[in-house]
């Protein structure tokens, strides 16, 4: 909890500066950035080893939360614009996450690792990201892909063969989001 009240400290202050999450929603940051995030645990179980992806994290939705919820595994945070990629990396340091990275350029150009999950809130429609993630994908790897209200209808656009590998639950902060989950 220290360390979710220290990333929400610096995230408002931060906020000040540049625009990591919209003004109305500092509001509810503990429900609409950090339980919207930490709720994407209850479908990894806490064993399971290997690294988190997280995809264009932007102010660290979902995986910086997921670094400091769980310290011990490694996470690598995707962040192509550089102010973003300096806070966060200040933001690893500042929480004593040392298993926690920034990769700070475009997935395109981030050298490929097998991922045991693969996370990406507001990233790309659904189609691009499986395309973009696809060298970081394993038989083994777990998407986690909150997608709001447009969850069933991004899977539904699939082609059957790749959507059959997904499907949607229902977000625990929002009763109208959807989580793109691989089953």
């Amino acid at each position: 909890m220290e360390r979710l009240e220290a990333l929400i400290a610096a995230l408002l202050e931060e906020n000040q500066r540049q625009n990591l999450i919209s003004r109305p929603s500092e509001q509810q940051i503990w429900q609409r950035h950090i339980a919207d995030s930490a709720q994407l645990l209850r479908f990894v179980p806490r064993e399971t080893s290997g690294t988190w992806l997280d995809l264009g994290t932007g102010a660290g939705f979902p995986g910086l939360v997921i670094a400091a919820l769980q310290p011990e595994r490694e996470v690598v945070l995707v962040e192509s614009r550089a102010r973003r990629v300096e806070w966060l990396e200040r933001m690893a340091e500042g929480l004593a996450l040392p298993h926690c990275r920034v990769e700070g350029r475009r997935l395109e150009l981030v050298k490929p690792f097998p991922a045991r999950v693969i996370s990406a809130r507001a990233f790309a429609p659904l189609d691009k990201l499986l395309r973009l993630s696809a060298p970081f994908s394993t038989k083994a790897t777990t998407y986690l892909l909150p997608k709001g209200r447009s969850a069933a209808q991004e899977l539904h656009h699939l082609p059957a063969k790749i959507r059959d590998v997904f499907h949607v639950e229902h977000s625990l902060t929002d009763a109208e989001a959807g989580i793109i989950v691989s089953t």
